[in-house]
This record gives C-alpha cells, sequence and structure tokens, in this order.
C-alpha cells in the first residue's frame, strides 16, 4: 500500500478518536475498567516505544492504547473456527469493544475445534455463546452478540466499526460484505474521502491451507477484484446425480436438488397456496431426512459412504477445518487489526496465503485492483454479445464467468424510457412472467447498443451496473 495514502487514512482516523475518545466508554457493566498494574505491558512494548519495523511517522505515546482500550469498536463477522480464535485474540490484545454476527446455532461437530462452545451449549446461538465466554473470561471486555444474518443488518449498524473481520466459510457472504463496506464510501468532486474507508481484514481456511488479506475498501484491491482466486463452487451434472450415481455425494445431491422440491417433506399451506420449505442446513430435521433419502438412493446404485456428515458437508457445501489452520489465521488477522488501529506499524500489502500441507510455507504478494471490477470501479462493465444472442447466454456468462459468479441475478433495463425486468428468479410469480424473454434475442427485447444493463444478486447489497456492447 502506498506509505501517502495509508498516512491520510491514519490522520483522518486519528481525528476521529480526538472527536469520540471524550465521549465514547466500552459498553457494559459500571463503567469501570478492571485494570490492574503491568495488565497491557506487552501492548506498550510496542506503542511507547519505537522499534526498527515501526511505521516511518510513528511517534510513541499512550493516545494508540487508549483508543484501543476505550474508543476503538471492532466488528467479527463470523463465530466458526475462525471467528473464535478471532475473538480470543482480539480481546487479549487489548480491543474491548468488539461486536460478532453469526446466523449459525452450536452443533456437535463444532465442539472438536471451535474452543469457546461447550457440550452444553449444543443448539444455542453461536454468536450468544462466543458472546458470553469471552466475557466472563476477560475482565473489561465487552462482546456483543448479534444472532443474524449480515444481510440483516443495515449501514448505520455498519458504519459504527473502525474495523471489521471476516472469519466466513462462504465466497457469497465475503462478497455482500465487501459490496456494503463500498456502498458506504464518500466521494467529494470524484475523490475518495479516506474519512469514509472502514478497512476490512479478510481470513479463510481450507484445511492445511489458508490465507490473510488486508482491505481499504475504494484504495486497494476488494474481494471481487480477486474472485479468480475463489473457484466456482463445484457442482455435479444433472444427468449423473440423476441417473448415472457412482458417488455418495451424487446420492445426497439427487435428493437436495430433486427429490426435496419435489416431495417437499417439511412443506405446508398457506390459505390456498402450498409451499414448499428451502432446505435448511442447520436443521437436524433436514438433514436427517435428506440422509435417510440419501441412504436409500445409495442402496438403490450399491453405493456405500453415505453418513451423516457427510449428507451435512454437502448441503451445507462444509469446507474442512484444521484447528491449528484457525489459529495461525487469526493471529495473522488480529495482527493486522492491531496495526491499523494504532497506526504503528504498515499493514500487509495486501494478501498473506499459509501452507503447511508438506512443511511450511508462507509468502506475500500485493493483489491489484481491477480497473474494471464490477464492485469497486464506479464504471460499469462491458459485456460483449451479439443483437442475435439470446438472454439466456447473458445470464449464463453472469454465473458462470469466473470474475463474476453471481448466483442468481435479476436483470433490468430502461426500454423505452421505462424501466423493465427481463429476468428475475428469486419470485415465482415474476420468474414465471419474465422465464419467456430469456428465449428471445437482445435485439427482440429492446436492447440497443452501449444499453446499460442493472444486475442484482444476492452477492451483492448494491446493484451493479454492465454496458452492453453489440458485436458483428
Amino acid at each position: 500500500m502506498n506509505l501517502l495514502l495509508f498516512s491520510l487514512f491514519r490522520e483522518k482516523k486519528r481525528r476521529r478518536v480526538v472527536e469520540l475518545a471524550e465521549k465514547m466508554v466500552v459498553d457494559g457493566g459500571d463503567g469501570s475498567t478492571c485494570e490492574w498494574e503491568g495488565r497491557w505491558n506487552h501492548i506498550k512494548k510496542f506503542l511507547e516505544r519505537s522499534g526498527p519495523f515501526t511505521h516511518p511517522d510513528f511517534e510513541p505515546s499512550t493516545e494508540s492504547i487508549q483508543f484501543m482500550l476505550e474508543t476503538c469498536k471492532i466488528l467479527v463477522i463470523g463465530a466458526g473456527g475462525l471467528g473464535c480464535e478471532l475473538l480470543k485474540d482480539l480481546a487479549l490484545s487489548g480491543f474491548r469493544s468488539i461486536h460478532v454476527v453469526d446466523m449459525d446455532t452450536i452443533d456437535v461437530s463444532n465442539l472438536n475445534r471451535q474452543f469457546l462452545f461447550r457440550p452444553k451449549d449444543v443448539g444455542r446461538p453461536k454468536a450468544d455463546v462466543a458472546a458470553d465466554f469471552i466475557n466472563s473470561r476477560i475482565p473489561g471486555c465487552r462482546v456483543v452478540p448479534h444472532f443474524k444474518k449480515i444481510q440483516d443488518l443495515d449501514e448505520t449498524f455498519y458504519k459504527q466499526f473502525h474495523i471489521i473481520v471476516c472469519g466466513l466459510d462462504s465466497v457469497v457472504a465475503r462478497r455482500w460484505m465487501n459490496g456494503m463496506l463500498l456502498s458506504l464510501l464518500v466521494y467529494e468532486d470524484g475523490v475518495l474521502d479516506t474519512g469514509s474507508i472502514i478497512p476490512l481484514i479478510d481470513g479463510g481456511t481450507e484445511g492445511f491451507k489458508g490465507n490473510a488479506r488486508v482491505i481499504l475498501p475504494g484504495m486497494s484491491a476488494c474481494i471481487d477484484c480477486t474472485l479468480e482466486l475463489y473457484p466456482p463452487q463445484i457442482n455435479f451434472p444433472m444427468c449423473t446425480i440423476a441417473s448415472m450415481p457412482r458417488l455418495p455425494e451424487h446420492c445426497i445431491e439427487y435428493v437436495r436438488v430433486l427429490l426435496w422440491p419435489k416431495v417437499s417433506p417439511f412443506g405446508g399451506r398457506k390459505s390456498n397456496f402450498f409451499y414448499c420449505v428451502a432446505l435448511d442446513g442447520d436443521d437436524p430435521e433436514h438433514i436427517q431426512w435428506v440422509y435417510q433419502k440419501s441412504l436409500e438412493r445409495a442402496a438403490e446404485f450399491n453405493i456405500r459412504g453415505v453418513t451423516y456428515r457427510l449428507t451435512q458437508g454437502v448441503v451445507k457445501r462444509i469446507i474442512p477445518a484444521v484447528a491449528s489452520t484457525n489459529a495461525v489465521i487469526a493471529a495473522a488477522c488480529a495482527t493486522e487489526v492491531f496495526k491499523i488501529a494504532s497506526s504503528a506499524y504498515i499493514p500487509l500489502n495486501n494478501y498473506m496465503v499459509f501452507n503447511d500441507v508438506d512443511g511450511l510455507y508462507t509468502y506475500t504478494f500485493e493483489a491489484e485492483r481491477k480497473e474494471n471490477c464490477s464492485a469497486c470501479s464506479q464504471v460499469p462493465v462491458d459485456l460483449h454479445f451479439s443483437p442475435s444472442s439470446k438472454l439466456q447466454e447473458v445470464l449464463d456468462y453472469l454465473t458462470e464467468s469466473a470474475s463474476l459468479q453471481m448466483k442468481s441475478p435479476a436483470i433490468t433495463a430502461a426500454v423505452e424510457g421505462k424501466n423493465k425486468t427481463l429476468y428475475l428468479q428469486s419470485v415465482a410469480s415474476i420468474e414465471q412472467r419474465t422465464r419467456p424473454n430469456l428465449s428471445k434475442t437482445l435485439k427482440e427485447l429492446g436492447l440497443t447498443d452501449r444499453q446499460e444493463l442493472a444486475v442484482a444478486d444476492v452477492t451483492t447489497p448494491q446493484t451493479m451496473l454492465f454496458r452492453l456492447c453489440f458485436t458483428s
């Protein structure tokens, strides 16, 4: 990261510290600090004296530690394997105003690595239990839980934080969080106001591999700039799972994709309308039903290996987790939070990869910002299609492109002066009405060269703009 830009960002933050320090006290209790002599000596060694690795403009003082202890608000997204480690590291590093968001409840399978939970906690919200554990073990720390989806919280909620740390296992959730922080940026005459930047620290693990990255929205590469680094989610061919299953995963996918919506085991009736309840990977009854039907499917084709745990893994797209990898990546992320909050050290620039599959290997590199990134470039992304191309081809491109990887894009455009929904999948009645458009050509739909398309998707809270560029 450019040192000048970081210095501007740091000074903006420091001005906010001056404004907030006199007003803001860590929430909770009676306001007591629960301090004792020497409690923060390990932190003071970094902040109250200079060193060979400090930021060139760093001046030792007591201001940084007071900001961390009394003012700085951190948001942790996810309270799973990575989230538990993050909460522990941040709390022990002197951050005492922490919020945590997680929509999951505790399962028995979590207990081998998510160390804030105990057998008695099974079935309870992860966020609630994690917050209670940290609050009870670390005096003066106040962790506020939010048992809900990140999409259920609005801009006002996210604006209150100085730094956001992600410990997620979902690319979709990462992209949504990335989009939210980009939407909070303020531009004055086309110039980014650095005071509107909320740094995003993102960590991810997969078995014995992991990564940590620092994102300054609007300044450095965002999640969507490097979307190619996240391989598209593996999907099994429909013909295989429907007629020629060979693996236990094929049997589970058959039940998940085909049998569940057909049978609708947990469906119900609302007025005169029958509806199908969506499969919930966190509902034991749902998983048990899928497991039993998958066993029947596997027996029919003499396939072995279907287990309850595998069923849950396929349904929830669970990635194998290793406790030691979570600990390393969480430590790296917490260190970056400390660097940015204290302004004492230059943060990671901007991507760190960790691998201990065969020995120990780690390296860092600078992920470059894409000029035409659909999320952060502020300009429409060009889509090159022939006027005779069908809308289905555009939809396929949006979902299959490695740089976009959308899930269920809704496409609208201004046709003859009116906003027209060309296709929307998430609402059944509108999907049925707009489905014929998929077989129509772009010309038949009234679209023209340089036409702008507005696309909404679950991967981002923002509507993305694309520009049709007709090819001959």
